[in-house]
């Protein structure tokens, strides 16, 4: 060998190893830079979304919005006017639209104490116990079913008879509270209409918003539960509360001191780069050619001297009769799953030994001492040969189920 092919030889692996530790820190780079990427667009996508329709949105024509139901309010003589603070508020019925659940409790309390009539939409909320209202978290009601309403003793419910149960249901803990529109039925019952009364009036959770929406106002007595609910007076304000809003409850981000972002930032920079470092300490997996080869014999002969050590001479001479039913079975040309009761029955028949003898050369009992483990054994032995003899002159070609197999 040259000096110079010598170099390139030792040269080779240190290569090796420098293009594996580039390609480890590629990976790690090209997932922090993936998760960046997503991050962004998440920001992006959710902050650069108006065209979105909220639900409910009282100058939304589309199919979830309210348009059509503050056209006829304006029509029937209620002034309407939409704002997204409680100072907004000026008298008359008040419209809360908390379906994202974020009013603020202080909030929620002035209003119930200063209105005469509050309609409100919430998913839950700190917001419904603070108006007096004694429910657990909404449940999503779907579908198209009506429900009765003629004996319920809220009056836009009563007057409207039948209204669709579509929206929210929620479970009434205030046993003096005034509850309609049931979906459900025993202890799984949901109600879509719940009134209680205030220091001010009265407030009705309305959670049946199947009644306000544009596409399904029309159904059923829908059209004059909202009429009845947000038409009583001259002027209905309809507040919406949103996240971020003065009136909105401060949410996690904003009670966190200002160092939180930066310390997160921190610790996650911190995790890449422990786990870039774990890698290349841990480099990468050699898989080793082990020379160890085991012969069959030593398993059996560390056996045998289980065995005997144990004096287990029952175990012994089952093991040597699972095995002679095997190779009796392949002579007999049986397949491998044949059962031992038909491997006694052809050797009888091949052999003309009485099957019952043959039962007890290959089933057998309990061995007690050595004499009978060498008698058990030798049995065997005889049995395997008149087996081979008696089918030396005719031999069937044996049942092979792998590849490979040999008589």
């Amino acid at each position: 060998m040259t000096a110079d092919t010598a170099s390139r030889a030792v040269a080779a692996p240190a290569s090796t190893a420098r293009e594996g530790r580039r390609l480890r820190v590629g990976f790690w780079v090209a997932i922090v830079l993936v998760g960046i990427v997503l991050a962004a667009l998440t920001a992006v996508v959710q902050g650069t979304d108006p065209a979105a329709p909220r639900p409910l949105d009282p100058t939304s024509t589309t199919a979830s919005g309210s348009a059509a139901l503050v056209r006829v309010l304006e029509q029937r003589g209620t002034a309407v006017s939409v704002t997204d603070t409680a100072d907004g508020i000026d008298g008359g019925t008040v419209f809360v639209d908390d379906s994202d659940g974020v009013l603020d409790a202080t909030v929620a309390e002035r209003i119930g104490r200063t209105a005469r009539h509050v309609v409100v939409v919430s998913s839950g909320g700190a917001g419904l116990e603070a108006l007096g209202l004694d429910v657990d978290p909404a449940v999503p009601v779907d579908g198209d079913d009506t429900v009765s309403t003629a004996s319920c003793g809220i009056p836009a419910a009563a007057s409207a008879e039948r209204v669709s149960t579509g929206g929210w249901g929620y479970t009434v803990q205030d046993p003096e509270a005034e509850r309609c529109a049931p979906t459900g039925s025993g202890g799984a019952t949901v109600w879509g209409l719940v009134r209680t009364t205030t220091p001010g009036g009265d407030v009705t959770l309305l959670g049946t918003t199947s009644a306000l929406r544009n596409d399904t106002i029309r159904t059923a007595g829908n059209a004059a539960l909202a009429l009845g609910l947000l038409g009583d007076d001259d002027r209905l304000t309809w507040y919406t509360p949103a996240v971020g809003t003065p009136d909105a409850a401060p949410t996690l981000g904003e009670l966190a001191p200002p160092w939180v972002p930066g310390a997160l930032a921190l610790l996650a920079l911190v995790a890449v780069a422990a786990g870039v470092w774990r890698g290349r300490r841990l480099g990468p997996l050699v898989v080793e050619q082990l020379p160890v080869v085991v012969r069959a014999a030593e398993t059996t002969e560390g056996r045998a001297r289980m065995y005997a050590r144990t004096r287990d001479r029952t175990h012994a001479l089952d093991t040597l009769r699972v095995a002679a039913v095997r190779r009796i079975g392949r002579l007999l040309g049986l397949p491998r799953s044949a059962h031992v009761d038909e491997v006694v029955r052809s050797a009888a028949q091949a052999t003309g030994i009485p099957h019952t003898r043959v039962g007890a050369v290959l089933v057998g009992g309990t061995t007690d001492d050595d004499r009978a483990l060498v008698d058990g054994a030798a049995a065997l032995d005889d049995l395997e040969r008149a087996v081979r003899r008696a089918t030396s002159g005719h031999r069937t070609t044996p049942y092979t189920d792998r590849p490979g197999a040999r008589p």
